[in-house]
């Protein structure tokens, strides 16, 4: 998985994006607040914004006598500047930003007396302050400090500034060449004046702002990988409740399309698991009816003709009760013979028994099979006939599971062959290793019944059998025996079947493979 297809990665740079979008969005809110607010912070010391409000006050006094003072102030002060307050020749002082300490009141108060007393400032007459045109050019940076009468002035000014205030210089205020007021500005940490003035609205903005921010982040960021978790956890509930279709949505190549693809994988295993069970279950129970069948009707016969043997007022000659216990014993054989085919065919289909690898001459093997069935073909008007092809003298397999394929074949072909024809056993070398097969002249097998011959007790209709035959004889488990037999050593058995001629075959490598040497001693 590439690393941009990661979802920790895509969520990951999400919320750094979404981090510096909310910062800034909060740095432009800032900007246009201080817009709205008509004015700027002032960077200046307390000294030169005092004499800068000072004379801004004094020019607004020339320009409109009757002005109130306190109303102006505020009107342009009150909002982006450093608090300050005014005292007044007459009247309580303006406070604009505050309310202030009394003690820092006060000692402006006594500077500001004293500043009234000096001579340079009383009687003023024009626009002279102290011998200089005090609007006309700037104020010193760093002016003497004023003086006032009475002792501990200055060491107030001193426990003022150790106090965190320094030194608090008055500035003058006129009107029409007189003394009316001072300006003070108390020195105060730029930071508690920010906090102060700007705290509450960044505050509301950043609120604001983050609960925005984690509303986008969640539709953008977190609500698609939710929304697929949760698809997830709804097919799993479905999975859960029994329904085996259904599936998660695995499109992309993040972790949850992983996940969603794991998930859609164990439920097709879990469908093809419970499909198999079903089949298995479909098959145990048609083996039963089937075998239940197939033995209920020897014994059935058994127990008419028992029953018939033991009835004492029922006169019956010798050969009537000779003929009735044949049957007997011929059902009880066939019975028997049910019971050891279904024994047998458990143990090749489960793996039990072992396979006794060896090299089996092929001649001796078909000579095997003639010979036991010469009899029953010569009775049948029957030829059986061998054939094996020059360089093959010997096959790899058990011999004994090897000559039990081919007699339940030469049977079955023996079963259907016509008078007067011939059953062949042939053995020739293929490209996978030595073929063997049987073929007969029957009349053929219907196409549909091809895919069930090798099924337990399946048969094909009774139209195969020979001119004069009742029913197919048989347990109905010899085809699946030989299926068995065959895949226990590596091999499948084909049929190839027409009107005439039938042949059964299948191919014994000339190297068994894994499965067949695991199952050897």
């Amino acid at each position: 998985m590439k690393w941009h297809h990661s979802l920790y990665w895509r969520i990951a740079i999400g919320f750094v994006g979404c981090l510096a979008l909310l910062l800034g969005v909060q740095a432009m809110l800032f900007v246009w607040v201080i817009a709205r607010s008509g004015r700027t912070v002032p960077n200046q010391p307390p000294d030169l914004l005092a004499q800068t409000i000072a004379l801004d006050a004094s020019r607004a006094l020339d320009r409109n006598p009757a002005l109130d003072l306190g109303a102006y102030l505020r009107q342009e002060y009150s909002r982006d500047v450093q608090p300050f307050f005014v005292l007044l020749t007459s009247g309580d002082p303006i406070e604009i930003g505050g309310p202030f300490p009394t003690r820092i009141v006060n000692e402006s108060r006594s500077r500001f007396s004293a500043m009234q007393r000096a001579p340079a400032n009383r009687g003023m007459r024009g626009r002279e302050f102290g011998g200089r045109r005090p609007f006309d050019e700037p104020p010193p940076s760093r002016p003497g400090p004023l003086r006032r009468e009475g002792p501990g002035v200055e060491q107030e000014s001193r426990q003022g500034g150790e106090r965190g205030f320094g030194p608090m210089r008055p500035r003058p205020i006129f009107a029409s060449g007189e003394l009316v007021g001072a300006v003070v500005v108390p020195p105060q940490p730029p930071f508690t004046f920010l906090l102060a003035r700007y705290g509450p609205v960044l505050g509301l903005v950043a609120l604001a702002t983050l609960i925005v921010g984690a509303l986008i982040a969640t539709v953008v960021i977190f609500g698609p990988a939710r929304a697929r978790l949760r698809d997830v956890e709804s097919a799993a509930r479905k999975l859960g409740a029994g329904d085996l279709s259904a599936r998660a949505p695995d499109q992309g190549n993040d972790e949850v399309a992983a996940v969603a693809r794991a998930f859609n994988a164990m439920a097709v295993d879990l469908s093809a698991r419970a499909a198999a069970l079903q089949s298995a279950d479909r098959a145990r129970r048609q083996l039963l009816a089937d075998v239940s069948h197939e033995l209920n009707t020897p014994m059935t016969a058994i127990r008419g003709y028992l029953e018939t043997l033991s009835m004492p007022d029922m006169p019956l000659s010798a050969d009537t009760r000779q003929r009735y216990l044949g049957i007997v014993s011929d059902e009880t054989t066939r019975l028997e013979r049910i019971v050891r085919d279904l024994l047998d065919l458990a143990r090749l289909e489960d793996g039990g028994g072992s396979l006794h690898i060896e090299s089996v001459p092929v001649a001796d093997l078909f000579a095997r099979v003639v010979a036991r069935h010469e009899i029953p073909a010569r009775e049948a008007s029957v030829r059986v006939d061998v054939q094996i092809e020059s360089g093959v003298t010997r096959v790899r397999g058990d011999r004994d599971r090897l000559e039990q394929a081919l007699q339940n074949l030469t049977a079955n072909a023996l079963r259907y062959a016509p008078q007067g024809s011939a059953i062949e056993l042939r053995a020739r070398i293929t490209s996978a290793g030595v073929t063997l097969s049987v073929t007969n002249a029957g009349p053929g097998i219907a196409a549909e019944h091809i895919p069930h011959l090798f099924d337990r007790f399946y048969r094909a209709d009774s139209s195969r059998a020979r001119a004069g035959d009742a029913a197919p004889s048989g347990s109905g488990l010899g085809l699946s025996i030989v299926k068995a037999i065959v895949e226990r050593h590596g091999s499948a058995i084909a049929v190839e079947s027409g009107p005439g001629r039938t042949v059964f075959q299948f191919t014994i490598p000339d190297e068994l493979n894994g499965a067949t040497t695991a199952a050897s001693p």
